[in-house]
């Protein structure tokens, strides 16, 4: 049966999708007990298993050039950075995984692969147009596309995941299949869902019951808190930089020039110019102008407002005039339509910079790369700053893994860079919609605990905070009094001038306030009793239990075999999560691909 899936050729391009890092991963090959056998060198070990360079990359850049095709902006230093990082965690579970296969014995047979590849299609497969009728997935289409000479080229692949699939399959099947729930077990569940109560609250947060101005901090208690609780202010590794912005927003003669040549573009098609020849060749939407501007159909609100404004009214088959939305100008032309759904073409002429205004941009980017990108003499941020009368300015300090932030906006690439340079050192021009930045590395903080003197006030501040506790504590106490002397919570909250708020009814699974010292104090109140003062890290509270509704013995018995399944579903989707965590946690892994990539930087040649 497996050969009659390989007969040859029309490719059904969105069927590559399917293919999943764990095929990859195996198919390369790259995790030998040497060094592999595509290159002498690894970029680590996973329990004493060579994971061999060129497969580990193979798998990269696969897996950049897929993304790539699903991001039209292109990918930044961070989109690649977290590509390499799950690639690599790929690596690792595959591997784990592939050692338990083998110590259980477990295995696969060709036909069940069979069975799986024609009863079975992965999610991907069904989207895919050709397989599916009224907008659903069509099996006999499926199917007959699977024995034709058209599913040759894709067959292997698809065998593969499935492969890979049925054998996780049988080992989770193996994990979880003595998971049971007894009817104590589902009482308990049902109980915390059904059981609620409802509270009053009292809360005595130190930051507000007690001001900075009645706690006094001395240097001495300073220095002893920082020795006593170092670790509480260790760090990761984190940068300082300065940058220079140059704006690269359109501007109105950009707006103008785009709307012109959407009017030429309309005119050209009312004339007679096929709508597919002329989105092959003018519109700015590539997936779509591939195949003549076609959208297929679509559902009111799946676009732009103004495009589906347009695309509800405008009579079949008419040319709309341009529309313009956050994306540019689009002419539409919808060729059915009926109720909420949609079916048509549309070519995109974005706003950019055009003309002279791109001229006088492009030729002050010039002079931001020629005076600066890639220097590595930190005056050259100040030349640039001069030289197009920018203003340097500082970036919120970063974080190791973190990203670039000037106020509210993320800078791509930048936070990669930073910890690849030396303080000094120049950044690339990086591009973002709104802007161009170059950054200067002022400086690199080491991971650790920073001396005192540099954190002083963070110190500082914490032996306040210690202090706010103790007197916290004495007014919950204070307060506690009171309700125990015959007020109420809300009485003894004003004359306190401590906030008070109900709370519910709420159940244990789904509780407004998630610390458990609160939920457990809430159900394990009687209605009308309040608890004593509850000291958590989120600060002190007195609760009183108003309302409480017990569970239904009853409608639990009518719904105890659906609450079962329902219930061991569940556990064992946890008892899978917990197994692989487990061997995650489990490996040995031995990761030397920053120290290659390092290597990799020191030995180019400057300016290569």
């Amino acid at each position: 049966m497996m050969q009659a899936f390989r007969n040859s050729a029309k490719p059904v391009m969105i069927v590559l999708a399917i293919t999943t890092f764990a095929w990859l991963v195996f198919s390369l090959s790259g995790i030998s007990g040497g060094q592999g056998v595509l290159s002498k060198t690894s970029v680590g070990k996973i329990d004493g298993q060579s994971v061999d360079t060129r497969a580990y990359e193979a798998v990269v850049q696969r897996t950049v050039d897929q993304r790539q095709r699903q991001t039209p902006g292109g990918l930044s230093l961070e989109d690649m950075q977290q590509i390499r990082n799950e690639v690599w965690e790929q690596f690792i579970q595959n591997s784990v995984l592939n050692a338990e296969y083998t110590r259980r014995g477990i295995t696969v047979r060709e036909d069940e692969v069979v069975e799986g590849l024609r009863t079975s299609p992965p999610p991907d497969l069904m989207k895919v147009p050709e397989f599916q009728t009224d907008s659903q997935f069509d099996m006999h289409k499926y199917q007959r596309w699977l024995t034709s000479p058209a599913s040759s080229q894709y067959v292997e692949a698809i065998a593969a995941q499935y492969r890979e699939e049925l054998r996780r399959s049988k080992l989770f099947r193996t994990v979880a299949a003595d998971i049971y729930l007894s009817d104590a077990a589902l009482w308990e569940r049902y109980a915390d869902q059904s059981e609620t109560v409802r509270i009053g609250l009292t809360a005595i947060l130190p930051r507000n019951a007690v001001p900075d101005s009645a706690v006094t901090v001395t240097p001495a208690e300073i220095a002893v808190y920082y020795k006593a609780n170092s670790d509480e202010f260790k760090r990761n590794a984190s940068a300082y930089l300065s940058f220079v912005a140059l704006p690269r927003l359109t501007d109105a003669s950009d707006t103008a020039a785009a709307l012109a040549r959407a009017k030429a573009v309309r005119e050209e098609i009312v004339k007679g110019a096929p709508f597919a020849e002329v989105a092959k060749r003018e519109s700015s939407d590539s997936v779509s102008a591939s195949h003549g501007g076609e959208l297929g159909e679509w559902k009111k609100g799946t676009f732009d407002p103004a495009f589906d404004a347009t695309a509800f009214t405008l009579p079949i088959n008419a040319v709309s005039e341009p529309v313009l939305s956050q994306f540019g100008y689009h002419i539409i032309q919808v060729e059915s339509r009926k109720g909420v759904k949609a079916k048509g073409r549309h070519i995109l002429i974005p706003v950019e910079l055009v003309g002279a205004h791109r001229d006088r941009i492009d030729a002050q980017t010039d002079t931001l790369e020629r005076l600066g990108a890639e220097k590595s003499t930190p005056a050259a941020l100040d030349t640039v700053a001069r030289a197009l009368k920018l203003t340097i300015g500082r970036a919120a300090p970063l974080v190791e893994g973190g990203k670039v932030e000037i106020g509210r906006l993320v800078v791509p690439d930048g936070g990669v860079w930073a910890f690849e340079h030396k303080p000094g050192e120049l950044s690339p021009v990086i591009e973002t919609p709104i802007a161009l930045y170059l950054f200067r590395l002022d400086s690199l903080h080491a991971a650790g605990v920073p001396p005192l003197a540099e954190i002083r006030p963070a110190v500082e501040q914490a032996v306040r905070e210690e202090k706010k506790w103790g007197r916290a504590r004495s007014i919950a106490q204070a307060y506690l009094a009171r309700v125990r002397g015959g007020s109420s919570l809300p009485a003894a909250s004003a004359e306190m001038k401590l906030p008070y708020k109900e709370f519910g009814p709420f159940s244990r699974v789904n509780p407004p306030l998630t610390t458990p010292a609160i939920v457990g104090a809430a159900f394990g109140l009687d209605k009308g009793q309040h608890s004593d003062v509850l000291d958590t890290k989120d600060g002190l509270y007195v609760i009183q239990q108003l309302d409480h509704t017990r569970p239904d013995s009853a409608a639990f018995v009518k719904q105890i075999d659906d609450l079962r399944a329902k219930a061991i579903q569940q556990a064992r989707q946890e008892r899978i999560r917990n197994f692989l965590s487990s061997l995650r946690a489990s490996a040995k892994v031995v990761d030397d691909r920053e120290q290659i990539r390092r290597s990799s930087r020191q030995s180019t040649p400057a300016g290569v």
